[in-house]
C-alpha cells in the first residue's frame, strides 16, 4: 500500500501554520483541484480533491491536529494507535440518486472502537480527545455528498433525492460552502460546490476580477461590475492602477451562522491597448515627455 502524503504538504503549509493560513490554503487547493475543472483527467483530480479535504478536516481541528502531529496517519487507522487498539475493518460504498456515500466500521468485539462509524474516522477523536466515553457504542449514520452549483450554494436550494428507495425533498440553506455538512433526521450530507466562472469565494466574502479600459483608469469615471445580486455601478478614481481592489460592503455571501452578508472584493485590471492610432500615439508620447 502506498504511503499517505503528509497533510501539511498536501495543503502547502508549514507545521506551525495558523488556522487562518490553513483555511486559506485549503480553499485555494479545493478550487484548484475540483473535479469539474479537470474533466480531461477527472480521476487524478478527484483523488487529489479528496486528499485536500481529508487534510483540512484534520488540520482545521485542534484535537485532530494534535493527534496527527503526535502519531501521524496511524492516529486515524484502526489498530494504528499505540496501545494495541486492533480489530478488523469493513467498508461499504455506493450511490443513491445524486448522492455518493461511504461508511466503514470495525469488526471484532475486543476493540474499544467497535461500532464506530469509520466513514468519518475523525469523529472517533472528537469523542476520544474531547472527553466523551470511547467505549460506548455510537449510532452509525450514513454520510452522503451532493454537488450543487455556486449560486445554489449562495441562494439556497431545494432538491428532490432518493434515499433508501424513497423520494424526499431536502432544503439546503443559503450560504453553504464547500465542505459544509448538514445533519438531517437519519443521515449527514456533505456539500460539494462547483466553481463559478466569474466569482471566487472565501467564507462569506466574494472575489471577482474586472478589466477596465486604459482611458477609464487614467481619466476616472464609472463602470459596471458583477455581484451575486446582479451588476452594480462603481466609481473609478482618476489615475487608478492595475491591481487596485475595491470593497463592496454587504455584497458577499450570506453568513450561514450569524446575520448579514460578507463583502465583495473587486480587483481592477487595467487593459493596455496593443495598437494605437497616430493621434493616440501622439497623446501618449506627449504624456511621456511630461513624465506621466
Amino acid at each position: 500500500m502506498a504511503a499517505k502524503s503528509d497533510y501539511y504538504g498536501i495543503l502547502g503549509v508549514s507545521k506551525d501554520a495558523s488556522q487562518d493560513e490553513i483555511k486559506k490554503a485549503y480553499r485555494k487547493q479545493a478550487v484548484e483541484w475540483h473535479p469539474d475543472k479537470h474533466k480531461d483527467n477527472k480521476e487524478v483530480a478527484e483523488k487529489r480533491f479528496k486528499e485536500v479535504n481529508e487534510a483540512y478536516q484534520v488540520l482545521s481541528d485542534s484535537n485532530k491536529r494534535s493527534a496527527y502531529d503526535q502519531f501521524g496517519h496511524t492516529a486515524f487507522s484502526p489498530g494504528g494507535m499505540p496501545g494495541g487498539f486492533g480489530g478488523g475493518q469493513s467498508s461499504q460504498q455506493g450511490r443513491r440518486g445524486p448522492f455518493t456515500y461511504t461508511y466503514t466500521s470495525t469488526g471484532g468485539g475486543g476493540s474499544p472502537f467497535a461500532g464506530f462509524d469509520f466513514g468519518d474516522p475523525f469523529e472517533i477523536f472528537d469523542s476520544f480527545f474531547g472527553g466523551a466515553n470511547p467505549f460506548g457504542r455510537a449510532q452509525r449514520i450514513p454520510r452522503y455528498s451532493i454537488s450543487i452549483d455556486f449560486m445554489e450554494a449562495i441562494e439556497g436550494v431545494e432538491k428532490e433525492v432518493s434515499i433508501e428507495g424513497k423520494k424526499r425533498k431536502i432544503k439546503i440553506p443559503k450560504g453553504v460552502d464547500e465542505g459544509s455538512r448538514i445533519r438531517f433526521d437519519n443521515f449527514i450530507l456533505s456539500i460539494d460546490v462547483r466553481p463559478h466562472e466569474v466569482f471566487e469565494r472565501d467564507g462569506a466574502d466574494i472575489y471577482v476580477k474586472v478589466t477596465i479600459p486604459y482611458s477609464l483608469a487614467v481619466l476616472g469615471g464609472e463602470t459596471e461590475v458583477p455581484t451575486i445580486e446582479g451588476d452594480v455601478k462603481i466609481r473609478i478614481r482618476a489615475g487608478t492602477v492595475s491591481g487596485t481592489i475595491v470593497r463592496l460592503r454587504g455584497k458577499g455571501a450570506p453568513r450561514i451562522r450569524g446575520r448579514g452578508k460578507g463583502d465583495e472584493y473587486v480587483r481592477l485590471q487595467v487593459a493596455v491597448p496593443g495598437k494605437l492610432t497616430k493621434e493616440q500615439r501622439k497623446v501618449v508620447e506627449g504624456m511621456k515627455d511630461r513624465g506621466l
